[in-house]
Order: structure tokens, then C-alpha cells, then sequence
């Protein structure tokens, strides 16, 4: 376990708290020894994507606050309970506006851990109204805090699809990277959840894990047989049931980059990632029909991006480079803009690929 996975960057005040510093010590990597140098860019163009552009909206993914009970290892929000930043109701308010200008079908609530900001319930319940699919990305533990008893029994009357976080289905490797009893009370938490329907197979009332390796490796290609496993095992040692497993490649960003750099793999990790190029998975990254906000009402191309700091930028007539926010939300602008890469993209695009929905190829 890494000596430095129970406080957050920002709580150390640790340089590489600053998403520039992280871009920083990326581009810094030697990998001119690697097919395109190791340029994410040059790499896509090699296969026609001389920039990648935004298809349909179809997800609206707020992040509404980095505050979190936990402080995983692997986090590349550097979430934890030392983080205050929290979307007030008026830029929820805004989202909500924004929505209403889009096609979108889906609202994707994140954070931190989302159901502590105080608006998380208000914001579901006006999604639900206007008929969106809404997704709670939920990190299990937050269910059992005093609370958030009621929680699970709430979200099912919502019909919100519960997202979890669970590194793998058996002790070792979850605490590894959670933190010790971290997989004890995610067990009690599914329970909860199983016991007001979720993961019973009701489309309404779907329960989704999400797994992330626990070291410098890649998430498991065989999908089907990974969901297999996690069933079985689940199944037979807890009596836990669930609707299907999304397997997520650990991105070279934040907490994780800095146990990679502390652990002497990331060198090898970003070569993996490059030589692990699957040019099929371009089509459907996720920051191509995703808009990404951040809890102070910022816009991003994706939720990675969003914790580099790498803003979306439209050119101006002027121009120069100006930003959004979500209380100037511009659809046919949004449409017409280049999304913003960089050598931290070859997490999404390693493999089978890597989204907040899973694979991609």
C-alpha cells in the first residue's frame, strides 16, 4: 500500500496537487522510443483523426463536489474529506437550464462522493422530472454514514441507476486500494441495495460495479468472463447480486500518478499505455458525447480533463481563446469545438479502451 494513500494531495500540500504540475512531469516522460513518439495527437492522425471532435451530446456529467468520505489511492479527483468544494444551488440551477437547451438522455452525477452535497437530492429529482436517465456514481461506504440510511430506499424510488466503485470482489485487493474494512462495508452497502431491489434484474433499478486495476496493469479485455467471476464470487461468499460489471483503466492523473511515480512504474505504465494504442476505440471516447461540469460551473471535454484543469476553449473572432461556463451555455458552440487531448488520452484509448461506461472497442 502506499505510505500516502489515506490524505489527499491537497491536504500535503504535495506539488503534484497542481494539475499543471502533473501535465509537467507527463510531458517530461521520455518516450520517443515509442510509435509516434508518444503523442497523443500525432498518434489519432495516423488514423484520420487529424482533431477529435464532439459527436451527439448525449450524457451531461456534472461533477458536483470533490468532497468524499473516503480517500482512495487510486483517486484521480484527489477526493477526500479534507476536500471543501462543493456545486452550490445555483450552478445546479444552471446545469439544469443548460439540460434543458440539450438532447441529452442521460445525467451522470459524480464527484467526491455526490450524495454529500447538499443539492444531490434535488438535483436527482429534477432530472427525474424531466425524464432523464440519471446515474449516481457512488462509492458504497457513503450509504452506511448516519445520514444516509434512507438512501438506498430513495434512490430506487427515483429509479437512479447506482454506479459503485469496487476494485474486485474479494478483500485483499479492494482494501489494498481503499483502505482497510473498505470491503466489508461496500459488502453491507450492496446488501442495502439488494434489499430495495437493486441488481435483481429490473431495468429500472440497475446496479452497475465498476472495477479498476489495483497496480500498473491494464483493466481485464475478457469483459464477459471478468462479470462471470465477479458474480459467482459475490454470489456465493456474500449472497450479493448485480446487473453488470464495467471494468476502468486507472488513469496516469492525480493520486495515482503519484503512486506510480513513487513506485517507480510510471515509465512503464505510459509505455503500456501507448503500445496498448486501440485505434478502434476513438469513435466512441466518451469525451465525444459527454460535457463535462465541474462543481464551480466550468466545462470540460471529459472528467479527466477536468482534473488536469484543461478547460474547454473556443477561439473567439478576436483570436484569442475564451472559456465557458455553464451559465453561458452555448450548444451549436459546444458542437463546433476541437477537444482538448494530451498524453493522459492513451488511458482511454489503451486496450479495449476506457470510459465511465467501461470498454469502448
Amino acid at each position: 500500500m502506499s505510505p500516502t494513500a489515506t490524505t489527499s494531495l491537497n491536504q500535503r500540500h504535495a506539488a503534484l496537487s497542481s494539475p499543471q504540475n502533473q501535465i509537467e512531469l507527463l510531458e517530461s516522460l521520455d518516450l520517443e522510443h515509442l510509435p509516434a513518439q508518444g503523442d497523443f495527437a500525432s498518434t489519432i492522425s495516423k488514423n484520420g483523426w487529424q482533431q477529435l471532435t464532439p459527436s451527439k451530446l448525449e450524457i451531461f456529467q456534472i461533477n458536483i463536489g470533490k468532497l468524499c468520505n473516503m480517500t482512495c489511492r487510486h483517486c484521480h479527483v484527489d477526493a477526500g474529506p479534507d476536500r471543501r468544494e462543493n456545486m452550490d444551488r445555483q450552478t445546479i440551477d444552471d446545469c439544469l437550464k443548460a439540460l434543458d437547451q440539450t438532447e441529452a438522455h442521460t445525467v451522470d452525477i459524480t464527484g467526491g462522493a455526490p450524495e454529500l452535497n447538499p443539492h444531490f437530492r434535488y438535483l436527482v429529482e429534477q432530472c427525474v422530472v424531466r425524464g432523464k436517465h440519471v446515474i449516481d456514481r457512488c462509492n458504497l461506504t457513503v450509504l452506511l454514514l448516519p445520514t444516509m440510511q434512507d438512501l438506498p430506499k430513495w434512490l430506487a424510488e427515483h429509479r437512479v441507476e447506482v454506479v459503485c466503485s469496487l476494485p474486485h470482489f474479494r478483500q485483499p485487493n479492494t482494501d489494498k486500494q481503499r483502505g482497510d474494512g473498505t470491503f466489508e462495508q461496500s459488502i453491507e452497502a450492496l446488501h442495502r441495495l439488494n434489499a430495495v431491489g437493486y441488481g435483481k434484474g429490473d431495468p429500472h433499478l440497475k446496479l452497475t460495479l465498476v472495477s479498476n486495476p489495483a497496480d500498473a496493469t491494464l483493466s481485464c479485455n475478457q469483459a464477459a468472463l471478468l462479470e462471470q467471476m465477479w458474480k459467482q464470487g459475490l454470489s456465493e461468499n456474500h449472497g450479493i447480486t448485480f446487473d453488470r460489471l464495467i471494468a476502468i483503466n486507472n488513469m496516469p492523473i492525480s493520486r495515482h500518478l503519484e503512486w506510480l511515480e513513487q513506485s517507480g512504474n510510471l515509465s512503464a505504465y505510459m509505455e503500456l499505455l501507448v503500445n496498448s494504442y486501440n485505434p478502434d476505440t476513438i469513435s466512441g471516447l466518451m469525451c465525444r458525447n459527454t460535457i463535462s461540469v465541474s462543481w464551480d460551473g466550468r466545462l470540460f471535454d471529459c472528467d479527466f480533463n477536468q482534473m488536469l484543469d484543461l478547460e474547454i476553449q473556443l477561439d473567439s473572432q478576436m483570436g484569442d481563446r475564451q472559456y465557458l461556463h455553464i451559465r453561458d451555455f452555448n450548444p451549436q458552440l459546444l458542437a463546433d469545438r476541437q477537444i482538448i487531448t494530451g498524453r493522459h488520452c492513451f488511458g482511454c484509448t489503451a486496450g479495449k479502451g476506457s470510459s465511465c461506461s467501461g470498454a469502448i472497442a
